[in-house]
């Protein structure tokens, strides 16, 4: 499950804890985790999600400061054990911090967990370039890797509308370019990242963020769940979780058989 709690979730923290009840995923990556350093809400987190709050099943991988100087870290939690965690937050290559780990089902898994720059479209294909550089092609091939976070990119699987570009530019909305862009997306799965609201045909849900600015809404997906192809074949579904006022963001689910 990957879910944005939106600003560290302060004044919402219950109504988050009760989604992450209510789903209870195996495996967890939270973005924006503002001021979540002394890792208290992170192990209430594991509480709620009854997992032991230790090194081997929760960590807060820190963020780079944003100029504000605020650090929206990426939080993960697990029933498995976690090891050879990696945090990567040079802010040369990485927009907020990337989470890397692995753990074991019937063979070893390695998972990534995001959240990629807000501000443009450059600067998140920089990141992605910077994931796929950490792999090699043949043993993500062959291998098991999952990568799951908010990517602050679009997709071009999605139904937008056919005037999103006129609608950007009257919402004043630049993050995404003008006209938009989907390089980011279009380069993970350049390199092999199997979207999987997509693998099993259509989604009867695909939003993850609607926005109203300037009085024009326009709906998008910024979160996601990709696969490595021998990962993806285990797909069994992908949802987007109504999380109500918990958020401004719509969780995403995925579950993946075992063996």
């Amino acid at each position: 499950m990957t879910f944005n709690v939106l600003f560290g979730g302060q004044d919402r923290f219950e109504a988050i804890l009760d989604v992450l009840r209510r789903v209870q995923p195996d495996v967890l990556v939270l973005q924006e985790c503002l001021g979540w350093e002394t890792c208290d809400r992170l192990s209430q987190v594991a509480g709620a999600l009854g997992v032991p709050a230790d090194a081997s099943h929760i960590h807060l991988g820190t963020s780079r400061p944003r100029g504000s100087g605020r650090r929206y870290h990426v939080a993960l939690a697990s029933r498995r054990p976690l090891r050879a965690i990696q945090i990567h937050n040079d802010p040369r290559q990485i927009g907020h911090c990337l989470i890397q780990c692995q753990f074991d089902l019937d063979e070893p898994v390695t998972f990534f967990g995001t959240h990629y720059d807000a501000q443009h479209e450059d600067p998140r294909l920089v990141e992605a370039r910077f994931l796929c550089d950490l792999l090699d092609p043949i043993r993500f091939r062959e291998g098991l890797y999952v990568l799951a976070g908010d990517l602050n990119s679009l997709s071009r699987r999605d139904p937008y509308p056919a005037d999103l570009a006129e609608r950007l530019l009257a919402a004043g909305t630049d993050k995404y370019g003008h006209p938009p862009r989907f390089s980011v997306l279009d380069a993970l799965e350049s390199f092999g990242w199997v979207d999987t609201l997509y693998y099993r045909g259509p989604p009867t849900e695909w939003v993850t963020a609607r926005r109203q600015n300037n009085g024009v809404q326009i709906d998008y997906r910024t979160d996601y769940i990709l696969a490595s192809p021998r990962m993806a074949e285990r797909l069994v579904s992908t949802e987007i979780i109504d999380v109500g006022e918990a958020s401004d963001h719509q969780a995403v689910v995925t579950t993946f058989r075992e063996g």
